[in-house]
């Protein structure tokens, strides 16, 4: 499981765009940084954006939870594109 520490909050738009393709259940690529920074890349359904203990994180239907803030790219959308949260 991912741990909080450490914990940078994501862009409104970017999380958005998480929200909508769990609300679709729609297959996705997803890019992400696992916890000991290896790059991940994975074809799955969000099931779930939530939060919890300070982080805000998402559930794949690979049984994988991911920190946002690790989260590189969903479908093409990268998290880089976004502005910085102050």
């Amino acid at each position: 499981m991912n741990d909080a520490k450490g914990y940078s909050p994501v862009n409104c738009e970017f999380h958005d765009v998480l929200e909508h393709h769990a609300t679709t259940r729609t297959t996705v690529r997803v890019r992400f940084g696992d916890e000991a920074g290896a790059q991940q890349e994975r074809d799955a359904v969000i099931t779930d954006v939530f939060a919890r203990d300070g982080a805000d994180f998402l559930s794949l239907d690979t049984g994988e939870t991911v920190r946002l803030d690790r989260v590189e790219e969903v479908d093409g959308v990268k998290l880089a594109e976004f502005p910085a949260v102050e």
